[in-house]
Formats: C-alpha cells, structure tokens, sequence
C-alpha cells in the first residue's frame, strides 16, 4: 500500500496567519499609511503632482522665494496620520487646508478699527521713508509709546480666488505601490 503523509503544518500556520490578519489589518495599514504620509509629504517638496498653478505676482512679491503652500510651513507640518485594524488615513486640522486643497472664493467682510501710529512732537504722523511709497506710510507705535495718535481705519469687502492645490492626493504610481504593497503582504501570509 502506498501511503501519502501531508505535513498540515505550514498549512495550519498559514491560515492561522489568514484568522490573524482577519482579526487586525494594522500591521498592513501601517504600511499603507507610511506610503500615504510619503506621498503627501512629496507632494509639498514638488509644489504638486501635477504641478500646482503658481503665485500671483502680487504674492511673488512679498514671498521672493517662491515657495507655494509653505510661508510657514504650518499647513506642512500639520499632516498627520493614521492606522488602526481597518483602516489608513492622511489629513490635517488647519483651518485653512480645504481652501487650499480644493481651492475656491475667500470674501472678507467689510470692518474697521483702530491704530496707534507714532507721532512728533507736534502731533504729526511719522512716516517710514521720506520718498516712494515709504513716504505713504506710517509707523506703528507700541502700546508703551508716549507720543502715538489713535487713528481708525476701515477696509471694504474683499474677495481672494484660491485656485485648487491638492496636497492631499495620491498619483497613480502611489496607488500602484499601495496595491503592490498590499498584495505583497496577503501573499506573505501564505508563504
């Protein structure tokens, strides 16, 4: 008689792996979340993927480094991520991010309001330069400044297009590491 043995072991091995991974998922989603974060965060070093529409010259202007999404780099480094046994998540709490990302019309309200400029002796304003624009402009005083006038300012309505940056998005090869990656590792509960 001819016998046949089957050693079950990798077997049993393998689908308690499979029970495993059905009961938490975080050890993939680690994974996914770190290449998430990864293309996020390459989205910001490459100013877009595609590339985002560029500064409005009148932005060029105070910022001559050029660098979109990060004056500050808050909005940056406000990214946070995610994993848990179901799920892998990339995003921010800033305020200002979905503006950013999906882009849009910013209406500031009409209001008014009142500043300490510095003064002379004889109550006139100081000014910052004494031609070009510098001589349109005043120079602000400090709470603790002895000679300052009060003076009120009123700014109308204003509206600011923000055209679509999305920061938050992933390219078609990050999809393509993402599913490689995930694949990879339900192939290694087999293995």
């Amino acid at each position: 008689m001819i016998e046949i043995k089957v050693d079950g072991s990798r077997i049993a091995k393998a689908l308690g792996r499979l029970r495993e991974f059905q009961r938490s998922k975080r050890p993939l989603m680690r994974q996914l979340v770190a290449i998430m974060h990864d293309a996020v965060e390459e989205n910001f070093a490459q100013e877009g993927r595609p590339k985002w529409l560029g500064l409005a010259k009148s932005t060029l202007k105070r910022r001559p480094d050029g660098k979109i999404l990060q004056a500050s780099g808050r909005l940056a480094a406000s990214i946070q991520s995610h994993a848990d046994g179901d799920s892998a998540a990339v995003g921010t709490n800033t305020k200002y991010a979905a503006i950013h990302h999906f882009g849009g019309e910013i209406t500031r309200a009409a209001h008014s309001g009142w500043v300490r400029l510095r003064a002379d002796a004889k109550g006139r304003l100081l000014r910052q330069g004494s031609e070009g624009r510098a001589a349109r402009l005043a120079v602000f005083a400090r709470d603790d400044h002895k000679r300052a006038r009060k003076v009120r300012y009123t700014v109308g309505e204003g509206k600011v297009k923000i055209p679509a940056r999305p920061f938050l998005a992933l390219t078609p090869a990050d999809e393509d590491n993402i599913e490689k990656t995930a694949t990879d590792y339900l192939a290694g509960l087999f293995e």
